[in-house]
């Protein structure tokens, strides 16, 4: 689904919608509970008794997985549940791949469950590292399979082993998800007080519709890096790629593939940077404000595999501007959206748009180059802050998910209308008296739009929730 104009639904009253906007942020404001609606979307946000989930008026959620839950292959439910994908099945099924960002210090929270007990039921050589114990590191995939119709979980097993702090990844159009590392990791370093035996930092891809573990093998062309996210265009197959250092130092990515259907092949990959040179970010400079364009250009790489860990530097020295945290990205009728956590003046995070040029790739690109929007840059942390995950929705808006930090209390499900502005889908509460954070993550819709599935990260926990889609109000 798309985020254009033309695929706003018929509902949405937006004539009005700018006549009702301060009255409508007062209204939402609602007593203090922490958030402000910019148009009306779905209504205020109901009080779940079970202390779980609030949505609006008419939604409501089912638990499909927790963490800890046994597993049809006999393993345990990991946690720190984060990116995920959802892919069409038959008989009104869907298969959710999703990620667990799970390092070498966190053995016991995995699959293989406490003092990896359960190890001996997989295939060792399908798992792509172990520790200098022997130990399968925790992080990778499990894949569940939904019956939306019935609103059941049929089964759920490990998909991928081996690989450490996968966040978020992506969908290819071939029915498979690409999980990404979030470290930067060397054969012999030390993790959880254990030497590793890989190294780590890549792009690994799972087939959707495989029983089992996939293959472990790295898509080393992709690069290593401290990825987060990825999103494919389906007409030229170009791979554009997300980085999160916490310094707020990373680049934004694209891979041109040697052979499309093929990613272990090869190709290049690039770093972008904008006509006249600049800085993404607007930390201390605004650089440029909400709507505007900017052209890019498109640098290349290489010594891709990194083994210095200056990638990031090296690019930035050919010209490539920096983005502060990239996240999500997700693909959107011709154009795609990602997030900065921490972009803007307040750091509160940004929502980029970008739009390919007709010439995406080849040598005449120079001449029509693609173009970078500042697309939504909140002020105001009510309203929305440290945007991460997010998806197009049934109505052509984005799906966003907060990454808050655990005193701020709450973290929401925004919504984006194509215009720009923020609505409240749901919220989700930190634990009380803890320092653990229970940040959404992995948000996607199946295929017929029925049924948002969202992560909330720790323990972990994935939801399936309903509602009425198409009612949304801009007023």
């Amino acid at each position: 689904m798309s985020l254009s104009r033309r695929h706003l639904i018929g509902a949405a009253a937006t004539g009005a919608a700018m006549l009702g906007l301060s009255r409508l942020a007062d209204a939402a404001d609602l007593a203090g509970e922490g958030y402000v609606n910019e148009v009306y979307g779905y209504g205020p946000l109901k009080p779940d008794p079970d202390k779980l989930f609030d949505l609006p008026e008419g939604f409501s959620y089912t638990v499909v997985q927790r963490a800890g839950d046994p597993m049809s292959d006999g393993l345990v439910t990991p946690r720190k549940m984060d990116g995920m994908g959802c892919f069409r099945l038959s008989g009104g099924r869907v298969a959710l791949v999703r990620n667990h960002e799970l390092s070498g210090a966190d053995m016991d929270f995995g699959a293989f469950g406490e003092g990896h007990r359960l190890a001996d039921k997989i295939d060792l050589a399908r798992a792509y590292d172990r520790n200098e114990d022997g130990k399968v590191l925790p992080g990778g995939t499990t894949t569940l399979v939904y019956d939306v119709r019935r609103k059941r979980l049929e089964s759920s097993y490990l998909s991928l082993a081996g690989t450490s702090t996968n966040c978020s990844g992506g969908i290819t159009p071939w029915g498979s998800w690409l999980t990404c590392e979030e470290v930067h990791l060397s054969s012999g370093d030390r993790v959880g007080g254990r030497g590793i035996g890989q190294s780590h930092g890549w792009v690994f891809e799972t087939p959707a519709a495989r029983k089992g573990l996939a293959e472990p093998r790295p898509i080393t062309g992709m690069g290593r890096f401290r990825h987060e996210a990825v999103a494919i265009d389906p007409r030229t197959g170009i791979t554009y790629l997300t980085e999160d250092e916490g310094d707020g130092r990373g680049l934004f990515y694209r891979h041109l593939p040697a052979d499309r259907r093929n990613l272990h092949e090869g190709g290049r990959l690039q770093a972008l940077g904008f006509e006249g040179g600049g800085d993404s970010r607007n930390w201390t400079n605004a650089e440029w404000t909400q709507g505007q364009w900017r052209n890019a250009v498109w640098i290349d790489l290489d010594g891709v595999d990194n083994p210095n860990r200056d990638l990031r530097h090296r690019g930035q020295a050919r010209g490539a501007a920096w983005f502060a945290r990239g996240e999500g990205i997700v693909y959107g009728d011709g154009e795609f959206y990602f997030t900065c956590t921490s972009g803007g003046p307040r750091q509160l995070g940004q929502i980029l748009r970008y739009r390919p040029s007709r010439f995406e790739g080849d040598s005449r690109e120079a001449g029509e180059p693609g173009r970078l929007q500042l697309f939504s840059e909140p002020t105001d942390p009510r309203v929305m802050k440290m945007c991460d995950n997010l998806v197009v929705s049934p109505t052509g808006h984005l799906v966003v998910c907060e990454d808050k930090l655990p005193q701020d209390g709450a973290d929401y499900l925004r919504g984006v209308t194509p215009e720009g502005k923020v609505y409240a889908i749901g919220r989700i509460w930190q634990e009380p008296g803890t320092l653990s954070t229970t940040e959404l993550a992995g948000v996607c819709f199946s295929p017929d739009g029925s049924t948002l599935f969202v992560n909330s990260y720790w323990p972990g926990i994935t939801f399936a929730i309903t509602g009425p889609w198409s009612q949304f109000r801009n007023v």
